[in-house]
């Protein structure tokens, strides 16, 4: 590693092959409370708050906040990869475009289109697929109630609406809008990494731009799901 590089472990301190990518540091702690034995905290520069320890599996487990955006999760992936992460998945938020969504609902993400500027850069121009091997593992394990499959587009721009915009994006077969799997997805093809997604709807939007959020007690439930259903799947 650089000296330029993102994070500072504790000698004691090893990453997992097995990785959980919450965006947010906060999310990233209550994983690790629930899903770790012993959860270590290795890193929190830069606030991106990362845990790895034994999970209730019995196999060890780092669980690694990405920050916002394409930029911040492609520096902490590639990172990971160089410390030895090979299989990851995206424990992260996102918006609903379908009307089949609800809030606290799971979105398995199969593929992401590339609607912004990180992607592009790694070298994609429409759509990205995420590891099958770890998508089938989601659809097989996935709850068989508010549970959703399919595409996601991946945008800089989530805040700002955009009524036509996101009529296209319903129309190309989005389900959802979110940051960073498009991201994730070409940098772990690029790296000969397993990388899937698994999303909880944290807002629903009713076509003219008016937002309804998810309550924190909501969200810190589907979290704990979401976050249960990926190590069930990065154990297969």
């Amino acid at each position: 590693m650089s000296d330029q590089r993102t994070f500072h472990l504790r000698p004691t301190a090893e990453l997992a092959e097995r990785v959980l990518l919450p965006g947010d540091p906060g999310r990233a702690l209550e994983l690790a409370q629930l899903l770790l034995e012993k959860p270590l905290m290795f890193n929190h520069h830069r606030g991106l708050w990362g845990y790895t320890g034994v999970a209730i599996d019995g196999q060890p487990l780092s669980i690694q906040s990405t920050g916002m955006g394409g930029p911040s999760a492609a520096i902490v992936l590639h990172e990971l990869i160089v410390l030895g992460a090979r299989r990851a998945i995206r424990v992260g938020t996102c918006g609903a475009l379908s009307g089949e969504l609800a809030l606290g609902d799971l979105v398995i993400a199969h593929e992401a289109i590339v609607a912004d500027g990180t992607s592009s850069r790694l070298g994609r121009s429409e759509r990205i697929a995420a590891d099958m091997q770890i998508n089938q593992a989601l659809l097989r394990l996935k709850p068989q109630r508010q549970s959703h499959a399919g595409a996601v587009v991946s945008t800089d721009l989530f805040y700002e609406h955009d009524a036509e915009r996101e009529r296209d994006w319903r129309a190309a077969g989005a389900l959802a809008v979110e940051m960073e799997a498009a991201t994730l997805f070409s940098l772990g093809e690029r790296s000969g990494i397993q990388v899937g997604c698994v999303l909880t709807v944290s807002d629903t939007f009713d076509g003219e731009g008016a937002r309804e959020r998810i309550s924190d007690e909501r969200l810190l439930a589907a979290a704990e799901a979401m976050g249960r259903l990926a190590l069930q799947a990065l154990a297969c």
